[in-house]
């Protein structure tokens, strides 16, 4: 197998990328992104036939030696992202958790940051971090609040003549935000502010009911991206409900983590090494980056 190699950043037209990435949300045919943490992950993923690459904020997290959520500084996030951009030649969307911007009018610096790193999307979610308890009496951020730092994203990447894409992350459901009754409206008037806004598409991760995600993909006017993994609907079950991108977020990372885990854990127990008869072969892993 062999794995090709983006050219150099100046020869990579950001435009025609995001236009790419914007045209590939479709609802009914979705866009599968098996989220990436670092280049090999990423090279990997488009070698079995990804379309695009997604970053995990999680996957990036643990990669540096912190947990998810709003730990990790936006030069190291985003030097993360630069790198795997650098490595593929496919469209990349990053995932910026909260836009690492604690100031609304600090987000047009992050979507300066992503775009120069060389991404043509982000995922920016509503979900607050910080003080436990605090999340927990007020998990996310106002809607007006997160419009606006929507809408600073949009204008910021439109100054810069790109056409980001932009995916707004809704963790109403994420984050059991209310009463479960109302959990889709509340959901829908988030997607619906959001859009105004200026977001591209909406990302609600939680959610597990094929009715609640039809309703979903009915109830939202823009495409509708879903956070998959075991237990879910398959990939075509979610077509069939209308939904127009498919995340496996930090499902491959964890994978991957888990596979280390047990096969060391076998040479320490049995002192036998059958897991590791699944091994990528060296030769291949020693091509899988470009040598200088």
């Amino acid at each position: 197998m062999t794995y090709e190699t983006k050219p150099p950043m100046d020869a990579v037209d950001p435009v025609a990328q995001a236009r790419a990435l914007r045209a590939l949300h479709v609802p009914g045919r979705p866009l599968v992104l098996p989220n990436a943490w670092d280049p090999v992950s990423a090279r990997l993923v488009v070698a079995a036939g990804a379309l695009a690459v997604a970053t995990t904020s999680a996957g990036i997290a643990w990669e540096l030696g912190l947990p998810d959520g709003e730990r990790l500084d936006r030069d190291r996030a985003l030097d993360a992202v630069a790198r795997i951009a650098a490595a593929v030649d496919v469209p990349v969307t990053a995932d910026i958790e909260a836009g690492y911007a604690d100031d609304t009018p600090d987000i047009d610096a992050t979507i300066r940051i992503v775009l120069a790193a060389g991404a043509v999307g982000v995922n920016i979610e509503d979900a607050l971090y910080g003080d436990p308890a605090q999340d927990a009496a007020t998990p996310l951020r106002p809607v007006g609040d997160q419009a606006d730092r929507l809408r600073v994203a949009r204008g910021a990447a439109d100054a810069q003549g790109v056409p980001l894409f932009v995916n707004a992350r809704v963790d109403t459901y994420w984050k059991s935000v209310g009463d479960p009754a109302t959990r889709l409206a509340r959901t829908l008037e988030r997607a619906a502010a959001y859009l105004a806004a200026g977001a591209d598409g909406i990302f609600v991760p939680g959610v597990r009911d094929p009715e609640v995600i039809r309703a979903l993909a009915d109830g939202v006017d823009g495409p509708l991206n879903i956070l998959a993994g075991p237990g879910l609907p398959t990939v075509p079950e979610l077509a069939a409900l209308g939904v127009a991108r498919v995340s496996l977020g930090s499902g491959l990372a964890r994978a991957a983590h888990s596979f280390v885990r047990s096969a060391a854990q076998e040479a320490l127990t049995s002192g036998t090494y059958e897991a590791l008869t699944r091994a990528i072969p060296y030769d291949e892993a020693n091509t899988l980056l470009p040598h200088p």
